[in-house]
């Protein structure tokens, strides 16, 4: 979150992806850096235990996501 804060002062486009688990702690911690509407996409938890294909399944469903949310604004 510090690292897409950080490039959102530099003029950068970035975009927080973590687990559905840490939704309410993403809001939390976006807004107390001063960017409540910081660009944020969820996948599914858990991501720890899961298979490479998993994760390339994963990666290919959030993909049009989060090209959305680091291409708008």
């Amino acid at each position: 979150m510090h690292d897409i804060s950080d490039l959102e002062i530099r003029g950068v486009p970035g975009v927080f992806i973590a687990s559905s688990e840490f939704v309410d702690a993403a809001v939390a911690q976006s807004t107390s850096l001063g960017y409540p509407t910081m660009a944020r996409v969820f996948v599914p938890h858990p991501i720890q235990d899961r298979t490479d294909d998993e994760m390339r399944a994963h990666a290919d469903h959030a993909f049009d996501e989060i090209l959305a949310a680091i291409t708008s604004g």
